[in-house]
C-alpha cells in the first residue's frame, strides 16, 4: 500500500515537473489586470497584426512547399521504378539532418550582396549591384523551411502508400484504369491522411524556429516572444505572445493526430484489397527522368548545396578556426545532451514500466502528457519556467530560485526533459510492446515482481532500444537553439548557439565549422531510420 502511493505521488510530481510551462503560462493569465490589457492592446495596435500575418503567409507557403515536395518524392519512389530509385529511398531522408537555421545560414553566405556567386557573376560579365534579390525574407524562409521539413511528409506518405496503394494501383490497372487515373483516384486519396499528418509536424516546427526567423529578420511568434522577453524586458507581453503561439501549436497538433486516425482508418479499409505481388510501374525516357530530377533536386537544396556552402569557407580557412574554442563548445554540448538523455531515458523507461505494469487512467494521463512534450516550443519552455523564477523572486529576494534555474545546468536540462522525454518515451513503448506479457506473467508466478521484474526480464530484452532512445535524445539536444540561447549556464556555449551567435554577426566562415559538426550529427538518426525502412 506504501508503494502504491509513494509511485502515486511520484507520477503527480513528474506530471507537474513536465506541464510546469504550460501551466504557468495559464496561470500568467489570472493576472490579467489594466497593465496586461494595456500591453495586449497595444501590441494588437503595432506589432501583433504583422506576427499573425506573417506567421500565417509563412505557414499556408510551407504548408504548400512541404506538401508538394513531399507527396511527389513519395509517389516516385513507392509508385515508379526508375534508376537510382533504391538510392532515393534513403537519401530523400537527408534534409533531416540538417537544422533549419544551418541551411539558412548556408545559402545565405553563398548567395548574399558579397558572397562568391554574386561577386563572380559581376566581375565575369560587368554588372553592378545586386544581382539576385535578398534572401533573407519571408520567401527565403520559405525555401529554407520546404526543403528542411518535406521529409516530415515524405516519410509518412511513402509509408502510406508503400502499404496500400501499390495493391489498389493494381487492381485499377486490372479494371482498365489509365496511369493518371490511378494515381489521382487512387494513390492521392489514399496518401492524403499521411501529407495532412506530415504538414501538421512541418508546420510546428516552422511555428517553434527561431534561428531562421530571428536570423532573416522575419517578424514571427517566436521571434517576438525573445524580443519581448530579452529586448524590452516586458515578461507580461512574452507570455501573452508565448500563448498564441501555444494555441497555434495545440491545433495542429489536433490536426495531426485527426489525420494520423484516419491513416489507420484507411489501412484497416484496404487490408483485403489488392495483390500481394503488385509491383512497382517501371518508367524509361521522359518519364524516368522527370522521376529522377523530382527526387534530385529536393536532396540537392536540402543537403548537398547547404553542405558545399559550408565546406568552402570551412577548407578557406581552415589554419584559422578557433579549434581551442570549437572543443569546449563540443563538450560543453556533449556534457549538456549526455545529461538530458540519459535523464530523458530513465523518465521514459520509467514511465513505459508503470503503464506496462499498473495501466491505471493517471499512469496514462502523465505518459499523455509526457508525449505532448515534443509538441511544446522552445520559446514557450522558456517562458513558461522564467515566469514562476521571477514569481518566487518576491517571495525569496536573495535570488537562490533564480540561481539554481538560470546559473546551473538545472533549468537548461529541465527544458530539454520537457521537449525531448517524448522521443525517448516513445522509443521505450516501442520496445516494451515487442515483449510478450506471457514473460511478465512466467516471472510474476516465479516470484519476480517490481524492480526486479523491470531488471531481471524487462531490461536485457530493452537494451537495444534504450540505446536507440538516449541517441535521438542526445541528437536533438545538441541540436536545439530557442531554450540554449536563453537558459544556458554563464561560459556553457554549445555549438548551435555559438553557430547563431557568429551567424548573426556575419561571421559566417567562422559559423562553419559548428554548423557541419552538426549536421554530421544529425546524420546519426537519419542513418538509423533508412536502415530502419530497409529492414521492413
Amino acid at each position: 500500500m506504501l508503494s502504491r502511493i509513494s509511485s502515486t505521488v511520484g507520477l503527480l510530481l513528474l506530471a507537474l515537473a513536465l506541464t510546469l510551462p504550460v501551466l504557468a503560462l495559464l496561470a500568467s493569465w489570472s493576472q490579467f489586470d489594466a497593465a496586461a490589457r494595456e500591453v495586449l492592446a497595444e501590441m494588437s495596435r503595432t506589432v501583433l497584426p504583422d506576427y499573425t500575418v506573417t506567421s500565417v503567409v509563412l505557414c499556408l507557403s510551407v504548408a504548400l512547399g512541404v506538401a508538394v515536395v513531399g507527396m511527389a518524392t513519395a509517389s516516385a519512389v513507392t509508385l515508379f521504378d526508375f534508376p537510382g530509385r533504391r538510392v532515393f529511398e534513403w537519401a530523400l531522408l537527408l534534409p533531416l539532418a540538417m537544422p533549419a537555421y544551418v541551411v539558412a545560414y548556408a545559402y545565405t553566405d553563398f548567395l548574399q550582396f558579397s558572397g562568391p556567386l554574386q561577386v563572380w557573376m559581376r566581375e565575369s560579365f560587368g554588372l553592378r549591384g545586386r544581382v539576385f534579390p535578398e534572401i533573407r525574407n519571408t520567401p527565403g524562409a520559405v525555401w529554407v523551411f520546404t526543403f528542411s521539413l518535406y521529409p516530415y511528409v515524405y516519410l509518412l506518405a511513402r509509408t502510406a502508400l508503400t502499404e496500400r496503394a501499390a495493391q489498389l494501383m493494381e487492381a485499377a490497372r486490372l479494371l482498365g484504369a489509365p496511369l493518371s487515373r490511378r494515381i489521382r483516384e487512387v494513390a492521392l486519396p489514399l496518401a492524403r491522411p499521411a501529407v495532412a499528418a506530415g504538414v501538421a509536424l512541418a508546420l510546428m516546427e516552422t511555428l517553434a524556429d527561431f534561428g531562421v526567423a530571428s536570423y532573416f529578420g522575419i517578424q514571427t511568434f517566436t521571434a517576438g516572444i525573445y524580443k519581448a522577453w530579452l529586448s524590452m524586458d516586458m515578461p507580461l507581453a512574452a507570455a501573452q505572445l508565448a500563448t498564441m503561439l501555444l494555441a497555434l501549436v495545440a491545433l495542429l497538433l489536433w490536426l495531426e493526430r485527426r489525420a494520423q486516425q484516419r491513416m489507420r482508418f484507411a489501412s484497416l479499409r484496404g487490408q483485403r484489397a489488392g495483390s500481394a505481388d503488385a509491383q512497382p510501374v517501371p518508367l524509361s525516357g521522359g518519364r524516368s527522368a522527370l522521376a529522377w530530377l523530382a527526387c534530385a533536386l529536393p536532396i540537392l537544396f536540402g543537403f548537398v548545396l547547404p553542405v558545399l556552402f559550408m565546406l568552402r569557407p570551412l577548407i578557406g580557412g581552415w589554419e584559422e578556426l578557433p579549434w581551442t574554442s570549437f572543443v569546449q563548445w563540443a563538450g560543453n554540448s556533449v556534457r549538456l545532451a549526455a545529461i538530458s538523455a540519459a535523464a530523458a531515458t530513465v523518465l521514459a523507461l520509467v514511465l513505459a514500466f508503470a503503464v506496462r505494469t499498473r495501466p491505471g487512467p493517471l499512469t496514462r494521463g502523465v505518459v499523455q502528457l509526457a508525449g505532448l512534450g515534443y509538441a511544446v516550443p522552445g520559446a514557450v519552455i522558456v517562458v513558461g519556467l522564467l515566469l514562476p523564477v521571477g514569481w518566487a523572486q518576491k517571495a525569496f529576494p536573495d535570488g537562490s530560485i533564480g540561481y539554481w534555474v538560470t546559473a546551473t545546468v538545472m533549468g537548461i536540462v529541465w527544458a530539454y526533459l520537457v521537449r525531448f522525454t517524448a522521443v525517448a518515451l516513445q522509443s521505450a513503448q516501442s520496445g516494451y510492446a515487442r515483449i510478450p506479457a506471457s514473460l511478465d506473467d512466467s516471472a510474476r508466478m516465479l516470484g519476480t515482481t517490481g524492480a526486479a521484474l523491470a531488471a531481471r526480464v524487462h531490461w536485457p530484452l530493452l537494451r537495444r532500444t534504450t540505446a536507440a532512445a538516449a541517441l535521438l535524445v542526445f541528437v536533438d539536444v545538441m541540436k536545439e537553439l530557442p531554450a540554449t540561447l536563453v537558459l544556458r549556464p554563464f561560459n556553457s556555449d554549445t555549438l548551435a548557439v555559438v553557430a547563431y551567435q557568429l551567424a548573426r554577426d556575419e561571421r559566417l566562415g567562422e559559423a562553419a565549422l559548428p554548423a557541419l559538426t552538426l549536421v554530421l550529427v544529425g546524420l546519426v538518426p537519419v542513418i538509423m531510420l533508412s536502415r530502419t525502412l530497409r529492414q521492413r
